[in-house]
């Protein structure tokens, strides 16, 4: 697996890989409004994103250049010397085979080696069990600040997690 700058066509496999409503705001909260999304909002946010730089849609694609996973890098601060991932997700035929935990040790290598990370943080839904599963086996340890966001009639919590590289 490697990671390479996100392609527009990789927004089309992206939509296809979230399979339900709840399943796609755990993916990205209240960034995107209505839902389902077309592979359009996510270019065109992505492109909106991407004007002021610090901003890196990165997909993982497997040994036939195929797309098997996505996220977002940024920086947090002006210094940038913190880079805080979004937007994570894995083909859903892949999850739970350790597809998620190789991406992030490729995203932490570029974060440090490209991009001068010297600490890397995320989000997480309390309820996204195998998700808070996997930072945790790659690393991240919980913050111990949280904060509540109403998804729908809900409130879900979303726990801090940092990676300190």
């Amino acid at each position: 697996m490697i990671l390479r700058e996100f392609q527009a066509s990789d927004a089309e496999k992206i939509v296809n890989w979230i399979g339900s409503e709840r399943e796609f705001r755990m993916w990205c909260a209240d960034r995107y409004e209505k839902y389902p999304i077309s592979p359009e909002d996510i270019i065109s946010n992505y492109q909106n994103c991407s004007k002021n730089g610090g901003f890196f849609p990165l997909t993982a694609v497997n040994e036939e250049s195929s797309p098997v996973g996505h996220l977002i890098l940024r920086y947090t601060n002006s210094g940038k010397k913190i880079v805080r991932y979004g937007f994570v997700i894995v083909d859903s035929s892949l999850r739970g085979k350790g597809v998620g935990r190789e991406m992030l040790k490729l995203a932490q290598k570029y974060a440090v080696e490209s991009l001068g990370a010297e600490k890397i943080t995320l989000g997480v839904f309390e309820e996204n069990d195998s998700a808070v599963k996997c930072y945790a086996s790659s690393g991240f340890i919980p913050t111990g600040q949280y904060e509540y966001v109403q998804i729908s009639s809900e409130k879900w919590k979303c726990i801090e997690m940092e990676l300190k590289v």
